[in-house]
Parts: structure tokens; C-alpha cells; sequence
């Protein structure tokens, strides 16, 4: 299978790029979800190094970084090609393979790895049970083994602990240049081919992996909201109250959970607390204001009621 490129770049007038990278691929046994984790000083890294496909697996590519080994490489693991087969399939075609670091890991927490004798010192990679770190143009040799010996001793969902491997990367000397933008990629064990658990960027930032982690704290607030939107549907008001009260902790300074946190809370009954968060949402945002005049009761039962309470308190 000849690996395919972007139809407005060949190999042969590809600049050499040198992207000095970290990455980890993974499974979690656990849930079967697969993902990549990457940081780097280099713009927009997750645009070229993560790709993830539910049920299928997940690739980093980088060094001299090559986007279509992703697709490729997934569609190869969907047909059913082992993961060490089908990387020495496009490594074999590939005249940069050389300047290459490619991993991949597949549904069954198979992986396989290259590293292109021609990347940039430090680099090199790990495996171990189901994950495989790798990491070129290092401040020192110790970043990657680093990286395993973090990922393995963290706990929690697949996307937290793969932050914490890139943050012993980091703190074992991480790319020699600095850092500048990070990416996580989750996909989950089955579903639609665009479907991902997670999916974050940082493009350009001092400090990505601060970044990185604030979204992802974000993330969780609004999948917490979502269940709450859920939860509401089923008339569990008190339940749903919790999950936005949580969303709102997470992200504090979020006027958006506050203000459908305080319609919330105003469903369970309880109008003082969704009275002062549907103020503070205002006191921030003053179109939430204008928004509640619009809302109906078929999308916020609770509207027309914190309307009123609102003016007759004044």
C-alpha cells in the first residue's frame, strides 16, 4: 500500500521540517478507549501528530512529521492488518522514513513504533502494555523513559493520564527548543468514525500543558452540564442541580454553566440559589438578561417562573 499524501505535496518537494516532538499512543483496558497525547515547541502540533478512530486505534506522527501515516495507518488497522505489519508497510515506502517517528496502537492494545535513525538526538522510544512513548530533539535521553514510568503510575480517565506523562516528558527536560502547543486526542471503544471523547488543542502558548489541562477541566464541566440537560429530561431535578453545581465548580468564571445551574436549581425548587447564580450569570453577560425574556418552556420550564421572582424582587 503506497503511503498517501496530501495531493498537493510529494516527498520529493516536502521541506525538512524539523519538529522537535513528545508524544504517548494508548489504550485503556479498561474502557477500550484509545488516545494520543502530544506536546512540542511547535505551532499547531495536533494538526500534524494525533489521529484516533473509534473501535480502531490511534497514530502519532512526527519527527519530519507526515499527516497521512494517521489515515493510513488506521485504515490499514481497520482492515484487519496487525499494527507492526502495517507501519513497515508505509515506513517501506516512505523515502523519509528515515527522519520519521511513528506510533500506533490498535483496539486490541497491540503496538508498534519507529524511529528514524536520522531524527534528531536526543530520540528515542518505550513500550509497555498497551501504550508506546516517543520523543525527538530532547534536552535529554531521559524524557521518554520518563514518560512511561508517569503514565504508568497515574490513575483516572485515559486523557488525565496521558497529561501526566507529558508532564514528566516536561519535567524530565521535554524539547530542547521550549514549548509552545500541545493536543489530546480520545477516541472511544465503538462508534462513528468522527466520534471522540476528547478532542483539545493548543495552538501557540507559553505554557500548553496549563492550557491543555484548564480545557480539559472545561470539558468535563460540560459533559457534566450535558448529563444535567439529561437528567432534567427525566424530571430528576436534584440530581441534575448537582451535575451543574459541579460543572459551575469546575469552571468558575464560566457565566454559561452559572446561568443554566441557577435555571436548575430554580426546577428543584430551590429559587434563592437560582435566583443570585442567574444574577451573578447577568452581572457577567447581560445578554443572559435578554436571553431569559426568549426562553419557553419547552427548552427551560423553570424560565418563566425566575422571570417573575426576578422582578418582583426588583
Amino acid at each position: 500500500m503506497p503511503l498517501r499524501t496530501d495531493a498537493t505535496v510529494s516527498h520529493d518537494t516536502l521541506p525538512p521540517l524539523r519538529q522537535g516532538t513528545y508524544s504517548i499512543v494508548a489504550r485503556d483496558p479498561e474502557t477500550g478507549e484509545m488516545g494520543v497525547a502530544v506536546q512540542s515547541h511547535w505551532f499547531s502540533v495536533g494538526s500534524v501528530v494525533s489521529w484516533a478512530r473509534p473501535g480502531v486505534g490511534a497514530v502519532a506522527t512526527q519527527s519530519i512529521g507526515e499527516p497521512s501515516y494517521g489515515p493510513n495507518l488506521l485504515d490499514l488497522l481497520e482492515q484487519g492488518v496487525e499494527p507492526s505489519e502495517a507501519l513497515a508497510r508505509l515506513t517501506a515506502d516512505d523515502e523519509r522514513a528515515r527522519f520519521r517517528q511513528v506510533a500506533v496502537v490498535d483496539a486490541q492494545g497491540r503496538v508498534a513504533v519507529h524511529t528514524g535513525d536520522s531524527c534528531i538526538a536526543f530520540a528515542g522510544d518505550r513500550t509497555g502494555d498497551g501504550y508506546s512513548v516517543q520523543a525527538n530533539m530532547m534536552a535529554s535521553p531521559e524524557v521518554w523513559p520518563a514518560m512511561a514510568r508517569g503514565f504508568e503510575a497515574a490513575e483516572g480517565p485515559l486523557a488525565r493520564r496521558l497529561v501526566a506523562a507529558l508532564r514528566a516528558a516536561e519535567a524530565a527536560g521535554g524539547d530542547v527548543r521550549g514549548r509552545q502547543s500541545a493536543a489530546i486526542v480520545v477516541a472511544p471503544a465503538e462508534g462513528e468514525p468522527w466520534r471522540l471523547t476528547t478532542d483539545l488543542r493548543v495552538e501557540d502558548d507559553s505554557e500548553p500543558l496549563d492550557e491543555l489541562e484548564r480545557l480539559l477541566d472545561v470539558a468535563d464541566a460540560y459533559r457534566l452540564a450535558t448529563e444535567g440537560d439529561n437528567l432534567v429530561g427525566r424530571g430528576s431535578h436534584d440530581e441534575a442541580a448537582r451535575r451543574y453545581t459541579r460543572a459551575a465548580e469546575l469552571a468558575p468564571g464560566n457565566h454559561e454553566l452559572i446561568f443554566w445551574s441557577g435555571l436548575s436549581a430554580a426546577e428543584g425548587g430551590d429559587m434563592t440559589t437560582a435566583l443570585e447564580r442567574v444574577r451573578r450569570a447577568i452581572e457577567m453577560q447581560p445578554g443572559w438578561g435578554e436571553l431569559l425574556e426568549r426562553l419557553q418552556p419547552d427548552i427551560a420550564p423553570s424560565a418563566a417562573a425566575v422571570r417573575a421572582a426576578l422582578r418582583e424582587a426588583g
